[in-house]
């Protein structure tokens, strides 16, 4: 009998929604068949089975969300005595195709997230409900401490109520802080419950995480875009003239900021961690494009973005963008960034602040092009100008650095043949 738990199937994942059964209860299972559709922070995945069997249960139903590790089904493979839980029962695909993958790949497996070992170190499982894991996570307990009650010596929800209540009485009292939410404060606003879904979880925690840990610091610089704006068009016209698609600015951009990222290599780098005392310098440039489509922000990555043309560039940003909208991005598309850049411009919004997207060590904000008067030539005379914003990981990137990035970006986007040569 095998227990099939819920997989880690990205880099940020840390819990799956069920959002379709393939199989139900009965069900004969074939090596290769796709047992469930997992809805992940990034993408839905199929998961297909590579042990034959009869599915005797599904534990967790369409729509209900699990943390990695929790089980889902349960695959009467014929052994009943084989060792559970076990989080490498199935491999998972993307819905875009990505060939299906055993263990035998190396592919790292879950972990069983069910197992709790005590504080002494023996080998006690402590088996723990997924509800009663996350309120352990949010309240700081330890769960090797507690005896479970359910079947089996199972933490159950019951299980944590002296302990919960202890934690309370142990907090630090202070003056009363206004409440932000309560029955009767909703009420008086007319207050509406709206659940995260999981693109939107994992934003928030991923965004909040690097707010409170990144040392952000912001550059800002100004370019005179009437160059660019004008070698847009002409670009356009000669590529419509053709059958061919279109440019976009933001397409212009990317190649600047690619060939800038080749000239300051200590940009396109990563923080490591206080212990190691390193930083990671990247030798591709690959860039993110942060991308709002109804599921969330997105972030699709354009590898080595430095070698390919601007006319490759603007074709590789729409369909990227396409399958955003779609939720139809693979976990490669989605990973291996180095830099990226956020434009807001197309909303009106001339100027902002990103927050860097870890572990990417800089992430640059892009404003709309306007038209502003200036002095040229002793005349005051409109013209199109561009701002952005740099926000930067100091503990890697030097002001200086940073100020010279931004140097090298404002003259290739004022010297625009730069980009298409």
């Amino acid at each position: 009998m095998i227990e099939i738990t819920m997989p880690r199937l990205s880099d940020t994942m840390e819990e799956g929604t069920i959002a379709r059964w393939h199989k139900k209860p009965g069900d004969t299972v074939a090596v290769g068949d796709i047992l469930v559709e997992i809805e992940t922070d990034k993408a839905t995945m199929e998961y297909e089975a590579y042990e034959a069997g009869t599915l005797v249960e599904i534990l967790l139903p369409e729509g209900e969300l699990a943390p990695i590790g929790a089980p889902i089904a349960r695959l009467d493979n014929g052994q009943p005595n084989a060792p559970v839980p076990r989080g490498d029962a199935s491999t998972a695909v993307s819905s875009d195709e990505v060939p299906a993958q055993s263990p035998s790949t190396g592919v790292p497996t879950p972990p069983p997230a069910l197992a709790e070992t005590d504080g002494g170190g023996d080998a006690e499982r402590r088996i723990a409900s997924p509800l009663v894991r996350r309120l352990a996570r949010e309240h700081d307990l330890d769960l090797s401490q507690v005896r479970g009650s359910g079947p089996g010596g199972r933490i159950i929800r019951a299980d944590l109520d002296h302990v919960l209540a202890a934690a309370e009485t142990e907090q630090p009292t202070g003056p009363a802080m206004p409440l932000a939410s309560g029955p009767l404060l909703d009420a008086k606003r007319g207050s509406e419950e709206v659940p995260f879904n999981n693109v939107r979880r994992v934003i928030a925690r991923r965004l909040g995480e690097s707010a409170r840990t990144v040392p952000h610091f912001y550059v800002t610089a100004v370019a005179d875009a009437e160059g660019l704006v004008r070698l847009r068009s002409e670009l356009n016209e000669q590529l419509v003239s053709t059958g061919r698609a279109k440019v976009s600015l933001n397409d212009l951009l990317i190649r600047a900021c690619a060939l800038a990222l080749r000239q300051h290599p200590l940009v396109n780098a990563s923080y490591v961690n206080d212990q190691s005392a390193t930083m990671l310098v990247h030798h591709r440039v690959n860039v993110g494009i942060a991308v709002a489509s109804t599921n969330g922000l997105v972030v699709p990555v354009i590898n080595d973005a430095d070698r390919k043309t601007v006319s490759e560039l603007g074709v590789e940003a729409r369909q990227l963008a396409t399958l955003a909208g779609t939720k139809g991005l693979s976990l490669d598309q989605m990973s291996g960034g180095t830099f990226t850049i956020s434009n807001l411009g197309m909303y009106g919004v001339e100027e902002f602040t990103a927050i860097i997207n870890p572990p990417e060590g800089a992430i640059l904000a892009v404003g709309a092009t306007t038209r502003e008067p200036v002095g040229v030539d002793e005349e005051i005379v409109l013209r199109h100008r561009l701002r952005y914003t740099l926000s930067a990981d100091h503990r890697i990137i030097d002001g200086a650095l940073a100020a010279e990035f931004l140097q090298t970006l404002t003259r290739l986007i004022e010297s625009p043949l730069s980009l298409i040569v």
